[in-house]
C-alpha cells in the first residue's frame, strides 16, 4: 500500500510539467495523441477488477500487468505509469517521443486462456507554445498578414475577422486554414490568428487597420479614452502638449 501511495504522488508532482490530454482507449484500433513532455490519462478499460488478468505491451515488452486474484498491478516504470483498478485509468507520465507507437492489451480468462486482444496506437505531438502575427501593407493597398507558431508538430492554422471568419470577399489570396493570407483594400477589424494541434491550441490576435492608417489606444490626462484607427501621417489624437516649465527668478 505504502508503494502505490509513494507512486500516486510521484505521478500527481509530474502532472503540473507539462499538458494533460485524455483519450478513450476501449475501442480495439483506437488512436490517442500525448503532449511531449506531458501525461496522457487513457481510459483502458472500464473496471480493472472485473478482469481476471491482463497484459499491456509494445514491441512485445510488457509495460503493465494486473491480476485481479491478489489484486497485483506490475509496473515496467513506476515513476511514469500509475493504474487506477476502480475505473480502469492509465496515466502515463512524462511523454516522449520513444511512447509514440502500437500498444496492445491482452486478455486472460480464468484459465490463463487469451480471451480478447486489442490495439491502441499513441501519437506523442510537440505542442504549440507561441503564435506571432506580422503584417506588411503591399503596392495596391492589400495587406499580408503572416502567422508565426514556434513549436508544435502539424500545425493546423485559422482565422477570424472580428469574431467570425473571414470571407471570400475580404481574401486576395490564401485561405482560413493557411499561416499567410492577403486581405483586400479596406479591410480592418480584430484579426486572430488560431494554431492548434492534437495536444494544444494556441491564438494571437491584432487590431488590422487599412493600409496609412494605424491604431491607437490611449487615455488623455483629462480621463478621455481614445481607441480607433487615425490616419498615420498626420495623427496627434494620443499626443498632448507640454506645457513648459517657467524657472523662478
Amino acid at each position: 500500500m505504502e508503494a502505490v501511495f509513494g507512486l500516486m504522488v510521484v505521478v500527481l508532482l509530474g502532472l503540473s510539467r507539462g499538458i494533460e490530454t485524455y483519450c478513450d482507449g476501449r475501442q480495439d484500433g483506437a488512436q490517442c495523441y500525448g503532449a511531449l513532455g506531458g501525461t496522457l490519462v487513457l481510459q483502458l478499460m472500464n473496471d480493472a477488477a472485473e478482469i481476471n488478468k491482463f497484459h499491456w505491451k509494445i514491441n512485445r515488452s510488457t509495460l503493465l500487468g494486473w491480476s485481479s486474484n491478489n489484486s497485483t498491478i506490475f509496473l515496467a516504470e513506476e515513476n511514469k505509469l500509475f493504474l487506477t483498478p476502480s475505473n480502469g485509468t492509465l496515466r502515463m507520465n512524462n511523454l516522449n517521443s520513444n511512447d509514440g507507437g502500437e500498444y496492445m492489451l491482452i486478455i486472460f480468462d480464468r484459465n490463463g486462456e487469451i480471451s480478447a486482444m486489442q490495439t491502441l496506437h499513441l501519437f506523442i505531438q510537440a505542442p504549440v507554445s507561441s503564435v506571432l502575427l506580422d503584417s506588411e501593407c503591399l503596392f495596391e493597398g492589400e495587406m499580408r498578414v503572416s502567422c508565426s507558431s514556434e513549436g508544435g508538430d502539424s500545425p493546423q492554422y485559422s482565422w477570424t475577422l472580428d469574431g467570425r471568419t473571414l470571407t471570400d470577399a475580404e481574401l486576395l489570396s490564401g485561405n482560413n486554414e493557411t499561416n499567410i493570407i492577403t486581405l483586400k483594400q479596406h479591410v480592418s477589424g480584430h484579426l486572430v490568428c488560431s494554431v492548434r494541434n492534437k495536444v494544444s491550441h494556441v491564438s494571437s490576435s491584432k487590431r488590422l487597420c487599412t493600409c496609412g492608417f494605424i491604431f491607437i489606444n490611449c487615455t488623455l490626462s483629462d480621463g478621455t479614452h481614445i481607441s480607433k484607427c487615425v490616419f498615420e501621417a498626420n495623427n496627434t489624437l494620443c499626443i498632448e502638449p507640454t506645457t513648459p516649465i517657467t524657472m523662478g527668478k
